[in-house]
């Protein structure tokens, strides 16, 4: 019985080590996203991903990591900032396509934009986490 046990947390061990070693070689590509809105049009946007951008990323293979307002500075009452996810660079190129094709999308977009365009400036950043990073 002692024998069995012992076998089994090895063969745990071992498992946990080889899936951190997995993690470590294969981590998440990252994108830092800033929205700037035009005046009046926070609401719109912040809408618009509440009720269709989030579904549709998550459809398309873009996993939310945060989605974060301001609380000073300037432009911070127009400012929308998010990360996400993919596996690779290559995966983002391919969700980003589909995303942007997709017919819900689409009308997700001008029905919210039926008042004025909302987004006047998007800024993007590609991250990569660090050896000592919490998320990868």
């Amino acid at each position: 019985m002692i024998r069995t046990l012992v076998g089994s947390l090895i063969c745990l061990v071992a498992l946990a080590a080889s899936a951190r070693a997995a993690d470590s070689a294969g981590d998440r590509y990252f994108e830092m996203r800033t929205y700037i809105t035009h005046d009046g049009r926070m609401d719109a946007l912040l809408a618009r991903f509440r009720d269709h951008t989030n579904a549709i990323f998550v459809k398309h293979g873009i996993t939310p990591i945060g989605y974060w307002v301001p609380t000073e500075g300037e432009n911070a009452e127009n400012t929308l900032v998010y990360i996400v996810a993919y596996p690779s660079r290559e995966a983002r190129e391919a969700s980003w396509k589909a995303f942007r094709a997709d017919p819900a999308w689409l009308a997700a977009k001008e029905a919210s934009e039926r008042d004025g365009k909302i987004v006047k400036k998007v800024e993007e950043k590609f991250l990569k986490p660090t050896d000592f990073s919490g998320i990868k």
